[in-house]
């Protein structure tokens, strides 16, 4: 696609049949791990939460294995998650559009995509996924490792380890709506899910829901993960 493509966009729409790059297959692999992970600490953490729940654990081989895994999901979570966030953390930074397009969030409701502003890679709405795990995940971490029996436990006192209980549950239940939120969206905005799983979008949904970054995209050839600097 040539920029010439994207200057006709208005009168093309730039059809369907076009291919773009959004993600290489490294950046989805490690998507992938951090969102398994996230799932799996989620089951076996919510497996020891509460009795009614302890059920879970037969799907890890039972309470102690549970209870032996959980953290260690954790630590899967924290390094996968750090790849993500040095990966994406500068295209989720603040930008002028993101108070425009949040301001109209009924016409995002809506599906009213002419009334909003031209974002990039993403909107305030993905930005606002992505900083709100990188915050939920650092507590959980912080917390959980204060509450890890093997290690740590023994460094603390009973009101701390009470604290750091309370905390984790907290953001527990937290990051587990977040992500509701983040898979809602995922299956409510047709054509997302393929960047995830092809690693491609269609011409017309990049045009729709993320102008700016496909304009960028074919002026300046900049990379599906990363915000490189223009070519010479």
């Amino acid at each position: 696609m040539t920029k010439a493509d994207i200057d006709r966009g208005d009168r093309l729409h730039v059809g369907r049949e076009v291919i773009v790059d959004r993600y290489t297959k490294w950046a989805r692999l490690n998507h992938w791990v951090t969102a398994i992970s996230l799932i799996l600490l989620a089951l076996s953490g919510l497996a020891l939460f509460h009795p009614s729940l302890f059920w879970l654990t037969n799907l890890f081989g039972g309470g102690q294995m549970t209870r032996m895994l959980h953290p260690w999901f954790g630590v899967v979570l924290f390094f996968s998650f750090a790849g993500l966030f040095i990966r994406f953390f500068r295209l989720n930074l603040p930008a002028r559009e993101d108070a425009q397009w949040a301001a109209r969030i009924g016409d995002v409701l809506k599906g009213n995509e002419e009334k909003l502003p031209e974002v990039g890679k993403y909107n305030a709405g993905q930005k606002f996924v992505f900083w709100a795990m990188s915050v939920l995940i650092m507590i959980l971490i912080a917390s959980g490792l204060g509450i890890w029996e093997e290690y740590f436990t023994q460094y603390l006192t009973i009101e701390q380890l009470r604290i750091a209980v309370l905390v984790h549950s907290i953001a527990a239940v937290a990051i587990i709506c977040v992500w509701i939120i983040h898979v809602y969206a995922a299956f409510w905005v047709q054509g997302t899910l393929s960047a995830m799983t092809r690693g491609t979008v269609s011409g017309g949904w990049a045009w729709r829901h993320h102008r700016k970054w496909l304009r960028a995209l074919a002026a300046y050839g900049k990379r599906d993960d990363r915000p490189d600097e223009p070519k010479s």
